[in-house]
């Protein structure tokens, strides 16, 4: 829990940052307006009580001057920066823990690796919001039939799942042990965090439209309470898929080991024994 407490409070640090660096760099290219728009479409995979809060920064940012907002901007780089790469560190940490590196990265070594993932997220993220919106662009701009008739190409889950899925499972490939974790056991906890993600932002949309109506115990901080309780489920997820990744690397491990062993032995030399 310690781990996740970090990582959840430097996303939500992070995120708000991040949301006006994309208005501003949006604003410089066309309208922050559509910007906005575009948010508003992949903020619905964020449970409906904490969506509001995004939903209203994102209102917020459009309408802003575009000289408050490019000086926002530099402000907001250098936030989203420090909070990013503080998360990705606890997150990094979290996992080596789960897997039990008994010989984990020093000091500059790990903060460049957590640099580096922050940057391969964002930039993986950048690919994958101009796949899904230019196929939303053509399905509707150019009357793209076979495009518009498949109703998943445009869901936003869709994309939200195949980012969780590819992402992770780089992760723990690369980045949750000095040794690269086997492919399968990556592919099985990258899947794994991406199914638990999503079910965690509808259990989280459930828990808190069904059960437990925070409105009434936190007032107008119930919104942000919220969007925590989404940001620590959905890294429990990913702590999740590390640990079953782990397990399936030691089983894996453990099935090749006896075969190795067998041919180890096949490739022994025969030695002629002395007659008697």
């Amino acid at each position: 829990m310690l781990y996740t407490g970090g990582v959840s409070f430097f996303s939500l640090l992070a995120i708000f940052p991040g949301l006006a660096i994309l208005v501003t760099l949006y604003s410089l290219l066309s309208d922050p307006v559509q910007a906005a728009k575009e948010g508003e479409v992949l903020a619905r995979v964020i449970p409906t009580g904490a969506r509001d809060i995004v939903q209203a920064e994102l209102v917020r940012l459009a309408k802003a001057p575009h000289v408050a907002m490019s000086a926002q901007g530099v402000f907001a780089v250098l936030v989203g920066l420090y909070a990013s790469h503080r998360g990705f560190k606890a997150m990094l940490a979290g996992l080596s823990f789960i897997h039990n590196e008994d010989e984990p990265h020093g000091f500059v070594g790990f903060n460049l690796l957590a640099l580096v993932v922050l940057v391969a997220t964002f930039a993986m993220m950048a690919v994958v919001s101009a796949v899904f919106f230019g196929l939303r662009v053509m399905g509707s701009a150019f009357n793209l039939r076979p495009l518009r008739g498949v109703s998943w190409l445009y869901s936003e889950w869709t994309w939200a799942s195949v980012f969780m899925t590819l992402g992770m499972s780089l992760v723990y490939r690369w980045a949750m042990s000095r040794r690269p974790v086997d492919w399968r056991a990556s592919l099985v906890g990258g899947v794994s965090a991406a199914v638990l993600c999503l079910f965690a932002s509808w259990a989280t949309a459930f828990y808190v439209e069904q059960i437990a109506h925070l409105g009434a115990t936190y007032g107008s901080i119930a919104t942000v309470v919220i969007f925590l309780i989404w940001l620590s489920w959905n890294v429990n997820a990913i702590f999740f898929g590390g640990a079953l990744a782990t397990e399936v690397e030691i089983a894996i491990d453990a099935h090749a080991a006896p075969s190795l062993l067998t041919d180890l032995r096949g490739e022994e030399p025969m030695v002629s024994r002395p007659e008697s």
